[in-house]
C-alpha cells in the first residue's frame, strides 16, 4: 500500500488499512469518503479493489435500447420521460415498430436488448408476453434484459399473477434479466417528496430478490444529485449490499447522475466531474459482494466514464445507439458509439477492452 504521504485526508488512512485487510465498510466509512474532498485518495482506494477483482479488464456490451412507451401513471418529479395520456409528447410503440427496430439492426453482432418503459395504464400482459416472443423470433439468440422490478410490479397488478408467477411468465417468453432501474433512492423522505406513487424501496428489493431466487440476474442502481443527502447515498448503499448477502443475484451497480431539464426539478445544477467519479468510487468501496460496477456513458458523458476505469469502474456499458429517457432529460450525449470509439475509450485509459454478453460472459478479447 502507499505511504500516509499520499493521501492529503488523513481520515483516510483507516478506510486504506480496512481495504488493503479486505474487510467490510461501515456506514461510517462510507459516509468518510463521500465527505472527503480528497478524489485522488478514495479513486485510488476504489482503483485497488477494482484491480483486485478484475486487473486490467475493461467490460462494454454490444446492445440495443428500446424504450417501447413513455406513457406512465406515477409523475415522478424528477422524471422527464414519463408523460400522461394525451400528452402531445407521449408514445407507445406497437409491437410492429418494435419488431421493425430490432431488424433495422439484424447485421449488427447485438448480444442485449435492453428494453424499459413507463407504467402504462391501459396495455395488457399479453402486449409485454408478444413482445419478447416477437423480438426472440427475429433473434433467437439475443438476451432480453427487460422491465424495472417497478415495472414487473406493475405488470403484476395488470396482470392478476403474484411477483414469482409474472416472473415466470416473461421468462417463459424470452425474459433473461431485469435492469436495475426504479430504485432511485430508498429514503423515505425522497420518495415522499419525489415519487409518492412509485413502489416503496421494501418493494423494489423484493422484486429483485425473488428474481434472483428464480434464477433470474437483476442490477441496481441509485439516482444521485437532486435532493439526497450523503447519509442517504450511503443508507441506499448498504440496503443493496445487505439484499445482495442474502440472495445474491445483483451483477452489476450504476450510479446514475441527475438530468434536471423538462422535469419538475428543471434548474438544479448538473452533477459535476467530481461528483460523478466519487459516487462510482464508493460504490466500488461500499458495494463488496457485487462483482461490476459500470459507469453508464450516456449519463456522464465517455470523458468522465473513461475517467472513472481509474475509479472503481470495470464496464462502461454498450454502444446503445438510440436511448430517450436520458436524453429527454437534456443530456447531450451521442445516442451511441461505436465498438471502435469504445475501444479507443479504454485503451486510452490503459485498460484492455473485453467484449461481454449480459452476464459477463466474454465473448472476445482485444
Amino acid at each position: 500500500m502507499s505511504g500516509n504521504g499520499f493521501f492529503k485526508d488523513p481520515q483516510l488512512l483507516p478506510i486504506r488499512d480496512k481495504v488493503a485487510a479486505q474487510e467490510r465498510l461501515s456506514f461510517e466509512d462510507g459516509l468518510t469518503l463521500y465527505r472527503s474532498t480528497d478524489l485522488l485518495g478514495v479513486g485510488y482506494l476504489a482503483n485497488l479493489v477494482r484491480e483486485r477483482l478484475h486487473g486490467n479488464k475493461a467490460y462494454y456490451i454490444v446492445n440495443q435500447h428500446i424504450n417501447y412507451s413513455n406513457i406512465c401513471i406515477n409523475g415522478c418529479k424528477f422524471c422527464a420521460f414519463g408523460k400522461e395520456a394525451g400528452d402531445p409528447l407521449a408514445y407507445q410503440m406497437t409491437l410492429e415498430e418494435i419488431c421493425t427496430k430490432v431488424e433495422e439492426r439484424l447485421a449488427d453482432p447485438i448480444s442485449e436488448i435492453h428494453i424499459v418503459g413507463g407504467l402504462h395504464p391501459d396495455l395488457p400482459f399479453s402486449y409485454y408476453l408478444d413482445m419478447l416472443r416477437s423480438i426472440k423470433a427475429i433473434r433467437p439468440t439475443v438476451h432480453l434484459q427487460a422491465f424495472t422490478a417497478v415495472e414487473i410490479h406493475h405488470l403484476a397488478g395488470i396482470a392478476g399473477l403474484s411477483i414469482p408467477e409474472t416472473l415466470a411468465a416473461l421468462r417463459e417468453a424470452g425474459l433473461g434479466s431485469l435492469p436495475g432501474g426504479g430504485a432511485e433512492v430508498f429514503s423515505p423522505r425522497i420518495r415522499q417528496s419525489l415519487c409518492a406513487k412509485k413502489l416503496s424501496p421494501e418493494g423494489w428489493l423484493g422484486v429483485c430478490q425473488t428474481a434472483h431466487r428464480l434464477g433470474l440476474h437483476t442490477n441496481a442502481t441509485m439516482l444521485y444529485g437532486h435532493q439526497e443527502t450523503l447519509e442517504e447515498r450511503v443508507d441506499h448503499l448498504l440496503k443493496l449490499r445487505a439484499a445482495q448477502d442474502e440472495t445474491g443475484g445483483f451483477l452489476t451497480f450504476i450510479p446514475l447522475a441527475f438530468h434536471s431539464a423538462n422535469t419538475q426539478l428543471a434548474g438544479l445544477p448538473e452533477t459535476t466531474g467530481f461528483d460523478d467519479l466519487k459516487n462510482l468510487a464508493v460504490a466500488r468501496l461500499l458495494l463488496d459482494n457485487f462483482p461490476h460496477i459500470k459507469a453508464f456513458w450516456i449519463m456522464i458523458g465517455p470523458k468522465i466514464a473513461q475517467l472513472s476505469l481509474s475509479f472503481g469502474v470495470d464496464d462502461i456499458d454498450g454502444t446503445v445507439i438510440e436511448e430517450r429517457i436520458t436524453h429527454m432529460a437534456g443530456a447531450q450525449t451521442a445516442q451511441g458509439l461505436t465498438r471502435q470509439e469504445l475501444h479507443h475509450l479504454i485503451r486510452q485509459a490503459g485498460r484492455q477492452p473485453v467484449e461481454r454478453d449480459t452476464i459477463y460472459n466474454v465473448i472476445a478479447t482485444y
